[in-house]
């Protein structure tokens, strides 16, 4: 899990919801995710899913032939869009005002789309289609609240350097050595959001540890607060 300032990272042997719950504890600000069911008990309108992953999803909808590809061809022509004006807001040549109004048309649109894509015959299509309807207000909640982003890309960057050390270390064998992973992730990750010096902080607290004194904290420092998390 990951803030702006903050990032979490816990070993589980299950990617579920009991997973997920223990690590997000209690409904509090928007939550960014993909579409994995495990995060199905936030309320939709404290969540946005990310639009890297639709892309992709619908790209493989147009790959499909018939029905399916005009579908995705179309879905995927108005994902750039979205990412055309959103773009411009967080670069300053588009007033949010304007963003959100073009928004609702694009919304239209692509509730439209999903909704003829529910009714055809490709089984797969059909599904992804009807899921989506089901979880509407996850799609827009971006342009809806400031500050939250559209995509998880920000989780998925910082995860990158757990994933790699799995791979080369083919996991943890032991309780201790779960513990010890994730919190030496979140450590680094944390510390690096805060553009703040890994080795000493590790210093700092080994040394807190031996005399008996006050670790050095993770939070950060006259943060201002912001209202997404992404997982």
């Amino acid at each position: 899990m990951a803030t702006h300032a903050v990032a979490v990272f816990m070993v589980h042997t299950r990617r579920n919801a009991d997973a997920a719950k223990l690590l997000l504890g209690a409904v509090f600000g928007v939550l960014v995710t993909d579409r994995h069911g495990a995060y199905n008990w936030w309320p939709d309108r404290l969540r946005q899913f990310c639009w890297a992953h639709l892309k992709r999803q619908f790209q493989t909808m147009s790959e499909r032939g018939g029905d399916s590809a005009r579908i995705g061809k179309a879905l995927l022509e108005e994902v750039g869009r979205l990412f055309h004006f959103w773009h411009r807001v967080r670069d300053g040549t588009l007033k949010r005002s304007s963003f959100q109004v073009y928004m609702r048309a694009l919304r239209g649109r692509v509730e439209a789309l999903l909704a003829e894509g529910a009714t055809i015959s490709h089984a797969k299509t059909n599904k992804t289609c009807r899921k989506l309807l089901k979880h509407t207000e996850s799609l827009w909640t971006f342009a809806r609240v400031k500050g939250v982003q559209p995509t998880n890309n920000a989780a998925e960057q910082i995860i990158r350097h757990g994933v790699i050390m799995r791979k080369l270390s083919h996991g943890t064998h032991c309780e201790k050595g779960s513990r010890f992973i994730e919190r030496i992730l979140t450590v680094h990750a944390t510390l690096r959001l805060q553009k703040r010096n890994v080795l000493d902080f590790v210093r700092q607290a080994c040394e807190a540890a031996l005399r008996g004194t006050t670790p050095p904290s993770l939070l950060p420092v006259n943060v201002a607060a912001r209202p997404d998390i992404a997982a």
